[in-house]
């Protein structure tokens, strides 16, 4: 791997008092070039723009895919990743779905470790912050012509990510718009799904919620995704979320939220949850706790679900009383290193001499 030092950093304290997210990226990132069929050796340089002709395929066919990661620091300085592979992994089946090349684990892996390592002062210490991680590939073949591109880069983007403010969130179901369809690219990390959510959840705005919570396709019967994000509900003193599918993305988050929840003792279901299903719970007060679980967020609650012109609004839970506020103290304690990780799932960024 190549690795071209800034001439001098750009850090400094002042850094971490910025509140908005993904807007203060670190001195360096990672590229490399997908051409006649392999990759280039990766390279590691400052950060700054990449030059780009306008007929870049991405621009038009929109094969373009990411990955949404985080880094953390402990008291002792050291750094830490936090499942890896379920992202490598993940990154490369939405390669596949796009008609885009495999990533080899040398380039996606030991580029995360050596970049993060190299910026490794750029990752805060403070509870809740952290360093976010932004692997991403696109198509760069110029032409326009509709099939899929023959060049790509690859990139790995760090910026500082703040601490969120825990106000709950309000979410609207989608009754006639719909995130993604079977047999589509809903299970893929790709540019387009979000795109195409923004006017939807612009609409639910007006309305007075925060975001969507997205169901099927067909009948609108079924909730899969709110917002960006995977979804739970509590009902009594069961936790329900959806199978993962063609159309639903298989988080990491989600992935670690249900292991802690069955290893905590919860009663856990993951199956077709109907939104009928939520609205007579609601009517019956045993609509206890609707969260969405994501890499940025962690986890979120939300206080007011829309059904229909109806604004069903959820109690107010203090952590003690509260699944989702528990499960999420319970998975930053093991990212921040404050808790045992009988689960490997916290990875050390070791220092290179």
């Amino acid at each position: 791997m190549i690795i071209e030092k800034i001439a001098e950093s750009k850090f400094n304290d002042s850094v971490f008092n910025s509140t908005v997210f993904g807007k203060e990226f670190t001195d360096h990132m990672l590229i490399a070039h997908y051409k006649d069929g392999k990759w280039d050796e990766p390279k590691i340089v400052p950060y700054g723009p990449i030059s780009m002709t306008p007929a870049a395929m991405s621009f038009h066919y929109g094969q373009t895919i990411f990955e949404g990661m985080k880094a953390y620091k402990n008291d002792n300085e050291e750094v830490f990743i936090f499942r890896p592979e379920k992202n490598f992994e993940r990154f490369n089946l939405s390669a596949a779905r796009l008609n885009m090349p495999q990533i080899p684990k040398e380039i996606f892996i030991d580029g995360l470790e050596a970049i993060i390592d190299l910026d490794r002062q750029w990752v805060p210490k403070d509870y809740g912050t952290s360093l976010y991680i932004r692997p991403v590939m696109f198509a760069t073949e110029e032409a326009v012509s509709a099939r899929a591109s023959n060049e790509f880069i690859f990139a790995i983007l760090l910026a500082y990510a703040p601490n969120y403010y825990d106000k709950p969130l309000s979410v609207k179901i989608a009754d006639y718009y719909s995130r993604s369809a079977q047999g589509g690219v809903g299970f893929a990390k790709c540019g387009g799904n979000y795109a195409g959510s923004f006017f939807p959840t612009s609409e639910a705005q007006k309305d007075g919620y925060d975001q969507v919570i997205w169901t099927d396709s067909i009948e609108h019967k079924y909730i899969e995704e709110a917002g960006t994000m995977n979804v739970m509900v509590r009902i009594g003193n069961k936790i329900l979320t959806a199978p993962t599918s063609e159309r639903i993305l298989n988080g990491v988050t989600r992935d670690s939220v249900l292991t802690l929840a069955k290893d905590s003792g919860y009663e856990v279901e993951v199956r077709p949850v109907e939104v009928q299903e939520l609205y007579d719970a609601y009517k019956s007060g045993e609509l206890k706790e609707v969260f969405g679980c994501g890499t940025a967020v962690v986890i979120t609650q939300y206080d007011a679900v829309g059904f229909g012109e109806e604004r069903a609004q959820l109690p107010t839970l203090a952590e003690e009383d509260s699944f989702a506020l528990q499960l999420k103290k319970k998975l930053k304690d093991i990212q921040y290193g404050l808790a045992e990780d009988p689960y490997g799932w916290r990875i050390k960024i070791e220092e290179q001499a």
